[in-house]
């Protein structure tokens, strides 16, 4: 899977899951095979990350 082509959301979506340890287990079962916790985990930090995207780039 070439991620240069997934649009941004998802690409720091897979991001995430990396820093997390978890892509493994993406690989082997999507993230349907991710606990409500770990799911949980990865969308607090994409929320962090793009707030604070928002905050530094204003004008976008």
């Amino acid at each position: 899977m070439d991620k240069d082509l997934l649009p941004i959301d998802v690409r720091l979506k897979y991001e995430v899951a990396d820093e997390l340890g978890l892509l493994e287990k993406i690989k082997v079962d999507g993230f349907k095979g991710l606990s409500a916790s770990e799911t949980g985990k990865i969308g607090a930090i994409m929320k962090k990350r793009l707030n604070e995207y928002k905050k530094n780039n204003p004008s976008t």
